[in-house]
């Protein structure tokens, strides 16, 4: 069996959460601490440590090999501890507990403009990432001219990177990673601030690297499409431990069940938003013990409960379904089908209803707001789900040859 490029065994990393008091050192916060919690007090004495609730493990216990050549997808919620794992494994913190093997020379992508010094030029960045990387002036040299017409910054390469765009930083960023030949290229959910196009032309380089030149990628992603596509295994992260090690079907449908079935399961996820309106609640209409339960064309009924600031203007409602696999399936957006929401005072409930087009399966919702230029006031993901059972709502028994409809909503305040 090939020896390993990545072994990570019992890896953990900790994090002391302490009070400002604590932290500041100085006689008189202690003094305060003191007397304010004279039992942590004693306990710190006593143990010499801030104590199991003052201690946060992003990871604990985290164990699995990659081979040369593999395609890793990580995936989990925010605060699973991806973004830790990658870090440790860029060698950009150190584990509080355990090993990580490393042999390769490895290139991190974790954020907009990594390892880009903002006073230097898009052509010295370059020259600088391939020196950190350990090539020579000769190697950079030579690929040069691929680095920059792959990140299509040609007219800007010798202007300060501090004056690009986002955009413009994460092309020039992704080219040097994947063109200065690392063994190991670690990638982050960085690749979201590009367009659509761009992130297209990155997941075909990354097909190619691996398939011709045998690099190996761990890659974190929320987009489990290219998750799918890309990745030849997945490791799920829930709460820093590793809860699934196997093909990204089986990984993403792993994923997708960790998902609050209702409120009541956790908070929503609000992935974007500016704050000027919030989402505070869906229900839907099907009655229902645990996850509603609906037949193949019965009404569904989704309402939105929301508030909103003075300032937010008119609203636009939209509704994302996305089948087991986080494949997004149905899209349902206020404009296609009336108008803006004007809402009256600080919030209200705003309502969509469909005929459910779905085969038989469970299905997860999110949900959102904008504004009239279509920027994000709220999205909540993945907020709440149901499911479709075997049959239609006329009592008929399920076609397999049905295949998938289009929805046709009607939104109403």
């Amino acid at each position: 069996m090939p020896v390993p490029i990545i072994s990570v065994d019992h890896l953990g990393k900790c994090y002391a959460l302490r009070t400002p008091a604590a932290r500041s050192g100085l006689l008189r916060d202690t003094l305060s601490n003191l007397l304010h919690n004279p039992l942590q007090a004693l306990r710190r004495a006593t143990l010499g440590s801030p104590g199991a609730d003052e201690d946060f493990w992003a990871l604990r216990d985290l164990s699995f090999t990659v081979q040369p050549g593999e395609v890793i997808g990580i995936i989990g919620r925010n605060g699973a501890g991806k973004s830790t794992l990658l870090k440790m494994l860029s060698r950009i913190t150190d584990p509080t507990a355990g090993r990580i093997t490393l042999r390769g020379r490895v290139a991190s992508l974790l954020e907009v403009g990594t390892g880009f010094h903002p006073d230097l030029s898009g052509r010295e960045n370059i020259f600088l990432n391939g020196a950190i990387l350990g090539m020579t002036r000769r190697e950079i040299h030579r690929r040069l001219d691929e680095i920059v017409a792959f990140a299509e910054v040609e007219k800007f390469l010798d202007t300060p990177v501090k004056r690009y765009s986002s955009g413009m930083y994460v092309r020039l960023a992704f080219s040097v990673a994947a063109h200065l030949d690392p063994e190991i290229l670690i990638i982050d959910e960085v690749l979201a601030v590009g367009d659509a196009a761009f992130q297209r032309k990155c997941l075909s380089k990354l097909q190619s690297a691996t398939r011709d030149e045998g690099r190996t990628i761990l890659f974190v992603s929320h987009n489990l499409a290219s998750v799918r596509q890309l990745c030849s295994r997945a490791l799920v992260l829930q709460a820093g431990q590793l809860v699934a090690d196997t093909a990204p079907a089986e990984a993403i449908a792993h994923y997708m069940s960790l998902m609050p079935r209702s409120r009541e399961g956790g908070a929503y996820r609000h992935i974007a938003g500016d704050g000027r309106a919030l989402i505070t609640a869906l229900r839907l209409n099907a009655p229902s013990r645990g996850e509603p339960l609906y037949a193949i064309f019965e009404p569904i009924k989704v309402e939105i409960d929301f508030e909103v600031k003075p300032d937010a203007g008119p609203l636009e409602f939209f509704l994302l379904i996305y089948g087991e696999d986080g494949e997004c399936l149905a899209s349902s957006f206020q404009r296609d089908t009336g108008d803006f929401h004007r809402s009256s005072g600080a919030g209200g409930t705003i309502t969509v209803g469909f005929k459910n087009p779905f085969l038989p399966g469970r299905y997860l919702i999110s949900a959102g707001i904008f504004d009239r230029s279509r920027k994000f006031l709220d999205w909540v993901e993945f907020a709440e789900g149901f499911q479709v059972e075997s049959g239609f709502v006329d009592g008929r028994a399920f076609d397999n040859r049905l295949g998938r409809v289009s929805i046709l909503p009607e939104w109403s305040a």
